[in-house]
């Protein structure tokens, strides 16, 4: 079973499965930002869909406190130009910047 949590502690979105991290989204609060600078998922479960999974849960969670977004991880921004709903939460002036 797949899990998704906001750990504060260790300022990052984690996926579990089987109670085990098996992947992150690092997160750091930028005044009514929130930048997302690194995504990882473990060795031997790439291609399972589970960074997708993660990348919406911190986007989702993200949008529900009213902030946006600082897409610097480019497989954060990459998921956000294959779901645009998510483009608006990030700043007008760096779209460009991110290709969005």
């Amino acid at each position: 079973m797949t899990e998704l949590r906001k750990n504060d502690e260790k300022s990052r979105y984690e996926i579990l499965q089987g109670g085990q991290v098996v992947g992150f989204a690092e997160f750091r609060p930028v005044g009514d930002a929130v930048m997302l600078p690194h995504t990882e998922i473990e060795q031997g479960h790439e291609g399972e869909g589970l960074g997708s999974q993660l990348a919406k849960f911190a986007l989702d969670n993200v949008k529900t406190e009213g902030k946006r977004v600082i897409p610097m991880c480019p497989f954060i921004a990459g998921y956000i130009r294959k779901h645009p709903e998510y483009t608006e939460l990030v700043h007008p002036q760096q779209r460009g910047v991110f290709k969005l």
